[in-house]
């Protein structure tokens, strides 16, 4: 399916660093746990992340103290003061989303935020600190040193793999794995990493090239990936107090359909960039399609009036999602062009050019790529955004053949260095997720999985491998005879002469092909059909084994060997 809907969403304020008395430099230690919760409710926030340094004491001791509580509600021994106290966290609680996590003091001193699930025991957490190699004895600490610890991509994995969001704290600034002063090498690796969800950064309301989130916006060829930036307080004290933030005062705001851990990191994982912003109370939030209009079309965004079949524009539109797929992701702007001082002309129906849009990326692009369409206002104009992930499977290309990528502001077609290296690109995904699955102990999947050919295999034509169904189309997976090589993806409009051939005969088979009419069968291998082309006669091949039939098509009287001989009638 090549359109995703987008489900219903607000926008909702989070701080996902928050420190607490647990942390030994925190600035106020005699607050409580309940005065936090009470600041970040009059702060309008939605969501929010206890992350003391190296433990997760804070969180454990918060929730001790209402499972005291409620024991004692239990036993009918509640106090006057108890009861209201108890009662002060249940309200807020409802109201608020509280994640258990940690501030991660990394070797050369990076700090990583590892923020969980609020159903996640904190004995498992305070495992993964300790399989972090934070010693035993500080994991109540609280306190950003504790010596030799796990390096900065050990910490992404584990904490990812456990199941937690990772983002690096404060990345642009001290003990940020971005900072000014960290190697080009070393910044590459530990902030393209996929274990790595987020990039917290401090100047998230600034604008420019020189920002943080402008430099990781995946134009920059030493980092493709795109990264989401978001902004947290790192408060150390309730109420900020001059340089000294408080709960909130840099907080995010974030568009997810539900308050949940689960929809959190569904949008880190996405390649929506437009659904967190910085948290601005007091003033009206920019209309991000005009901003984007400002800063102009380039090697991720592409803007385009209009989408009609004449001038080539749906065609132009269908190139930019391919060259976005084969080179960084991309976002697509509809009904609007990239001249932010020429008003929007926008589309009289939305809905339906979305539906058709869709479609066409879904007949017109292999192999099968998943884009996200969805409505916008901007201006009172509504537009269609289209956003396309960096493609899995690459090369991917138009009607089967034409291969597009991005350089810059311009789509074009790719020359030939350009196609090996995605080939090559696409091969090293496919061997990770095999070398994935394997170490899950999972195999991969039978879409993926083409079985080998045997060593009497017919050495001309083609084998049908296999065949899905998407959207209403047939989509075949075809073996090259003469070379081994694999061909996915391919539709009947799409295959050229003798895979069109084979693809049309694989498909009137019934589908017991035993009780096929007109089978020559010798033992577990037959002749489907035997014709003359030219001057040479050919020959449609099955073979029953085990897992099911095999069947080769266009195979030409050279390419019949072993036994496949006594079964054509050939004579050695």
């Amino acid at each position: 399916m090549a359109r995703k809907r987008s489900p219903k969403r607000r926008w909702y304020v989070m701080d996902l660093h928050l420190h607490t008395p647990a942390s030994s430099d925190y600035q106020q230690p005699d607050i409580s746990y309940l005065d936090i919760l009470r600041r970040a409710e009059a702060r309008g926030l939605d969501i929010i992340a206890f992350t003391d340094h190296n433990t997760v004491a804070g969180y454990r001791r918060m929730t001790e103290e209402i499972r005291q509580l409620e024991l004692l509600e239990e036993l009918d021994r509640l106090l006057p003061e108890e009861k209201a106290r108890l009662d002060e966290y249940r309200r807020l609680l409802k109201k608020i989303l509280v994640l258990p996590g940690f501030e991660f003091t990394a070797t050369l001193g990076f700090h990583i935020l590892g923020i969980f699930p609020p159903e996640k025991p904190v004995r498992e957490i305070e495992h993964l600190l300790l399989t972090l190699n934070i010693p035993p004895e500080k994991l109540d600490e609280g306190s950003a040193t504790v010596g030799a610890t796990s390096d900065v991509l050990t910490a992404y994995r584990l904490i990812d793999e456990a199941g937690g969001l990772v983002i690096a704290a404060h990345a642009n600034s001290s003990n940020g794995v971005a900072a000014r002063n960290v190697p080009g090498q070393t910044k590459i690796s530990y902030t393209q990493d996929p274990h790595l969800h987020a990039l917290e950064v401090t100047d998230l309301e600034k604008k420019g090239r020189h920002t943080t989130q402008a430099f990781f916006n995946g134009t920059k060829p030493e980092y493709p990936r795109r990264m989401h930036c978001i902004q947290g307080s790192d408060a150390h004290r309730l109420v900020g107090e001059g340089r000294n933030l408080g709960v909130g005062d840099r907080a995010t705001e974030v568009l997810l359909p539900e308050v949940s851990f689960h929809a959190l990191k569904e949008l880190f994982l996405s390649n929506d960039f437009a659904r967190h912003r910085p948290h601005r109370p007091k003033e009206p939030q920019e209309d991000f399609i005009q901003q984007a209009r400002e800063e102009g079309a380039n090697l991720i965004q592409a803007f385009h009036e209009k989408m009609t079949v004449r001038g080539g524009r749906l065609y132009a539109i269908i190139a930019d999602v391919c060259a976005f797929a084969n080179t960084n992701g991309g976002t697509l702007y509809i009904g609007v062009s990239e001249d932010p001082k020429k008003p929007p002309i926008g589309l009289d129906n939305p809905d339906q050019a979305a539906a058709e849009l869709a479609r066409q990326i879904s007949e017109r692009i292999t192999p099968p790529l998943e884009v996200t369409i969805d409505t916008h206002e901007t201006q009172g104009k509504k537009i269609l955004r289209v956003l396309v992930p960096r493609g899995d499977d690459p090369p991917y290309a138009v009607d089967g053949s034409k291969i597009y990528v991005r350089s810059e502001a311009e789509t074009g077609l790719a020359v030939r260095d350009e196609i090996v290296d995605l080939v090559l690109r696409g091969l090293k995904n496919h061997k990770k997720a095999h070398t994935d699955a394997a170490a899950q102990g999972k195999s991969p999947s039978t879409a993926e999985a083409v079985p080998p050919l045997p060593p009497d295999a017919p050495r001309t034509g083609v084998e049908v491998v296999s065949v899905t169904e998407r959207d209403g189309t047939q989509y075949y997976t075809l073996r090259d005879l003469r070379n081994g090589n694999v061909v996915k993806n391919v539709t009947k409009s799409s295959a050229r002469r003798l895979w069109h051939y084979a693809i049309s005969r694989y498909a009137k088979l019934p589908a017991d092909v035993s009780k096929a009419r007109g089978v020559h069968w010798e033992g577990d291998r037959g002749v489907l059909r035997k014709y003359k082309q030219g001057k040479k006669w050919h020959y449609d091949l099955v073979q029953r084994t085990p897992e099911g039939y095999r069947f080769f098509f266009g195979v030409t009287e050279e390419g019949i060997v072993g036994p496949w001989k006594d079964v054509v009638g050939l004579e050695d």
